[in-house]
C-alpha cells in the first residue's frame, strides 16, 4: 500500500500501476538523454582524428590514381615491346627457315650429284665387265664349235672306218693288198694318236732294216718299232680247215709262223743302244688278235718273253695314247722353264683378277653405302620439313621464349 496526500493507494490498482509505469518510462528517457549527450561528446572528440584520417585517405586515393595512370603507360610500353619482340622473332625464324631450306636443297643436290656420279661409274664398270664376259663367252662358244666340228669329223672317220672294217675280209684275201692295208691302217692310227714329229714311217735303222713305223720315245725306253707285216696265210688256212686233221695242221703252221715272225722282229728291230728293248707286232684285224688270245695264249706269252707285244687296232690306239702321254711328259720336262714362267704369269693374272674383283666389291659397297646415306638424309630432311611445317610459336624453348619483364613503377613518397 502507498499513501500519497493522505490517500492510500494499493499497488495492484491499475491507476497506480500506470503511474508507476509512466514514471519508469520518463526516468528511462532521462537516462537515455544523459547517455546520448555523453555519447555525442565522445563522438565529437573522436570525429576530429577521423576527419584528419579521411584527408590523408583522400591523398592516398589521389596517389593511387596517379599510379594507375603510370601502370597503364607501363602496360602499353610492355605491349609495344612484346609486339616488336614477336615481330623480330618471326623475322628471325623465317630467316632461319630459309637458311635451313637452302642448306637442305644444297645437300640434296650434292647427294643427288654424288649418287649420279656413283651410278654412272658403276654402270661403266658393269658395262666393261659385261663386255669382257661377253667376249670370253663368244671365245668359249667359238672353241666349243671348233671342238664339235672336230668331233663330227672324228665321227665321220669312225663311220668310214667301220665301213672299211666290213670289207676287211675282201682286202685280206689279196696278199699284195694285205701288206699295203696293214701299213695304211697303222699310219692312220699313228697319225691320229701322235704328233707328226714324234714318229717316222718307213724309217731305216742302222742295220739297214726298214721299220714300218718308228716312234721317237725318250730314253728310257727309247725309240720303239711297230711292225705291220703279219703272216695271215696260216690264219686263213685255219679258217678254211674243215676236218680235225686240217685244223690241227693249220694250228701247227700258225704257231710256227707266229714264232718265226716274233723272232724276226726281235732280230731286226730291237737294237741295243738305238731302239727300245721291245717292239710292237701290229695285227690289222681284231679277229686275228682275238684268235691268238683265245686259242694260242702260249704265243702271246712267248711274245712277252721276247719283248714283242702283239697289238690290234684298238689296243694299238690305247698303247699309242700312253706313248703320247710319255711324249707330253718329256716335252713338259724340256719346257719346264717356259711352263714355270707361264704359270707365274698365270698366277699374276689370277692375282690381278682377284684384286679387280675386290675393288669392284669395294665400289659396290661404297655405292650401297652412298645409297643408304642418301636414303637416311632424305628421311631426315623429310622429318625436318614436317617439323617446320607443323611449327607452333607457342611451343618455343625456354631460351627462345624471351619475354620482357614488367618494370616496377617508382615509389612516390
Amino acid at each position: 500500500m502507498i499513501q500519497l496526500g493522505g490517500e492510500t493507494y494499493a499497488l495492484t490498482d491499475p491507476a497506480m500501476l500506470l503511474l508507476i509505469g509512466g514514471g519508469g518510462v520518463v526516468l528511462l528517457v532521462l537516462i537515455l538523454l544523459v547517455m546520448a549527450v555523453r555519447a555525442a561528446g565522445r563522438s565529437a572528440r573522436v570525429a576530429a582524428p577521423l576527419a584528419r584520417q579521411m584527408q590523408i585517405l583522400g591523398g592516398h586515393v589521389q596517389q593511387l590514381g596517379m599510379g594507375q595512370e603510370q601502370l597503364r603507360g607501363g602496360l602499353q610500353t610492355v605491349s609495344d615491346t612484346q609486339a616488336n619482340a614477336q615481330a623480330q622473332m618471326v623475322q628471325s625464324i623465317e630467316a632461319r627457315m630459309a637458311h635451313v631450306q637452302q642448306q637442305m636443297q644444297d645437300r640434296l643436290a650434292e647427294n643427288a650429284a654424288r649418287s649420279a656420279r656413283s651410278l654412272a661409274e658403276m654402270q661403266e664398270r658393269m658395262s666393261a665387265t659385261l663386255h669382257g664376259s661377253s667376249k670370253q663367252t663368244t671365245t668359249s662358244l667359238t672353241q666349243l664349235q671348233e671342238r664339235l666340228a672336230a668331233i663330227d669329223k672324228a665321227q665321220d672317220n669312225i663311220t668310214k672306218l667301220s665301213g672299211d672294217v666290213l670289207s676287211l675280209q675282201d682286202i685280206l684275201s689279196n696278199k699284195q693288198t694285205r701288206g699295203a692295208f696293214g701299213e695304211i691302217q697303222l699310219h692312220d692310227i699313228v697319225s691320229k694318236a701322235l704328233p707328226s714329229d714324234s714318229y717316222t714311217m718307213q724309217a731305216t735303222l742302222s742295220n739297214g732294216r726298214r721299220a714300218d713305223c718308228l716312234i721317237h720315245l725318250p730314253n728310257p725306253p727309247g725309240p720303239i718299232v711297230i711292225d705291220s707285216k703279219f703272216p695271215l696265210e696260216a690264219y686263213e688256212a685255219l679258217r678254211r680247215a674243215k676236218t680235225e686233221y686240217e685244223v690241227k695242221d693249220a694250228a701247227r703252221a700258225m704257231r710256227v709262223a707266229v714264232k718265226s715272225h716274233i723272232q724276226a722282229i726281235t732280230t731286226k728291230y730291237i737294237i741295243e743302244g738305238e731302239t727300245a728293248d721291245g717292239a710292237l707286232m701290229f695285227l690289222p684285224s681284231e679277229a686275228v688278235y682275238a684268235e691268238l688270245h683265245a686259242n694260242f695264249p702260249e704265243l702271246v706269252r712267248e711274245g712277252f718273253d721276247a719283248r714283242v707285244w702283239i697289238v690290234s687296232p684298238t689296243t694299238c690306239m690305247a698303247t699309242l695314247n700312253t706313248m703320247r702321254a710319255i711324249l707330253k711328259d718329256a716335252r713338259m720336262r724340256e719346257q719346264a722353264g717356259a711352263i714355270r714362267k707361264t704359270l707365274k704369269m698365270l698366277h699374276r693374272d689370277v692375282e690381278i683378277v682377284v684384286e679387280r674383283v675386290g675393288k669392284l666389291n669395294t665400289h659396290f659397297g661404297q655405292a650401297r653405302a652412298d645409297l643408304e646415306g642418301l636414303g637416311t638424309a632424305a628421311e631426315r630432311a623429310g622429318k625436318r620439313a614436317a617439323k617446320l611445317d607443323n611449327f607452333d610459336f607457342e611451343e618455343l624453348s625456354e631460351q627462345d621464349n624471351r619475354v620482357v619483364p614488367l618494370s616496377r613503377p617508382d615509389k612516390r613518397p
